[in-house]
């Protein structure tokens, strides 16, 4: 950070209160703050950071998702702080100021995605989809035999704090759980044993549930392609909440179409919005929600969020390493 305190400026985009205000303020020691949020948005569902223009070039910190379009207006942009976990469009070569620091808030978003992905997980096992069909059809109609998760096995593809949380959950209902990350050597809460993606298609095929948490690379693009998805067994159920383009999309629904899977859950699609004319639309054994598990639809969501950027604010104002770096 090459820049003197007193010639820095924090942009804050967060939908403060007045306590959290004073709290930031105090947090950024000498460090000048402007807060440009709003607390009447507290309660959207996705959090915007409408930076005055006037500020845009002046700011070497900011708390929010701006839009990338603006990005070349941050000329002296030193640390950008996002709302989301998610990072992709900021990354890229050439968006920011090159040394440009990008923080995250992953792990905010680990109890309420996790919830989504196991509420997800119950209603595929329970036929409630269906029902919920059948109901809005006033039908009166049995959709035939349920699944249960007790004594099954939860194959976790992606094993951070969504992924983490998703398996505890899984084994507070008798599961067993398998995770697999990049580093099979690092344990994580809720994890009976890890694998390595070199394990993945002898493991597929143990699975009863496979919850999907993968961010975007070209390693985990289609990672569930025809080939895995045919490994798995018939009563299976696939579930993704990480980057929509883990699971070849035409592939899921020729499995599902031709009775190979139980069922899927998705709350992210490749692409975004999942477009009119995909079959996944009509499949009976499908259940799609439209990227809703995370956002700001749990409160304590936006207060981890905020508690994230108040740490690396008071970490910014000294000088220290911050947390869920991203790129630096």
């Amino acid at each position: 950070m090459g820049i003197e305190n007193t010639h820095k400026l924090i942009v804050n985009c967060l939908p403060l209160n007045e306590g959290e205000r004073r709290a930031f303020a105090k947090a950024a020691r000498d460090v000048p703050q402007e807060f440009v949020g709003d607390e009447a948005h507290r309660g959207d569902m996705v959090w915007s950071a409408a930076v005055p223009e006037e500020l845009r070039s002046r700011a070497t910190a900011v708390i929010g998702n701006f839009p990338v379009s603006q990005a070349s207006q941050y000329t002296r942009l030193e640390w950008l702080q996002t709302f989301s976990a998610g990072v992709d469009a900021y990354i890229c070569p050439g968006v920011l100021p090159r040394g440009t620091m990008v923080t995250n808030a992953s792990g905010a978003y680990g109890q309420s995605v996790s919830e989504h992905m196991f509420a997800t997980m119950w209603a595929l096992m329970k036929n409630l989809s269906r029902y919920a069909s059948n109901q809005r059809d006033h039908q009166w109609q049995d959709e035939g035999p349920v699944l249960s998760p007790e004594g099954g096995i939860a194959l976790i593809i992606g094993v951070g704090d969504i992924g983490s949380h998703f398996a505890q959950l899984a084994q507070s209902v008798g599961m067993r759980t398998f995770g697999v990350r990049r580093h099979a050597d690092v344990p994580a809460k809720g994890i009976e044993k890890m694998y390595g993606f070199e394990r993945l298609e002898t493991l597929l095929p143990l699975a009863d549930v496979v919850a999907m948490a993968v961010p975007r690379s070209p390693q985990t693009h289609h990672l569930l392609n025809a080939d895995r998805l045919g490994r798995l067994k018939s009563t299976a159920i696939v579930i993704n909440a990480g980057r929509g383009d883990a699971i070849d999309p035409e592939a899921l629904a020729d499995a599902l179409h031709n009775g190979r899977l139980h069922g899927a859950g998705l709350d992210v699609t490749e692409p975004e919005p999942l477009p009119a004319e995909s079959p996944l639309w009509d499949e009976p054994h499908c259940l799609i929600t439209p990227h809703v598990a995370g956002g700001n639809h749990l409160e304590k969501t936006s207060e981890h969020i905020i508690r994230i950027a108040l740490t690396n604010v008071s970490r910014y104002a000294k000088q220290q390493e911050l947390l869920n770096l991203v790129r630096y």
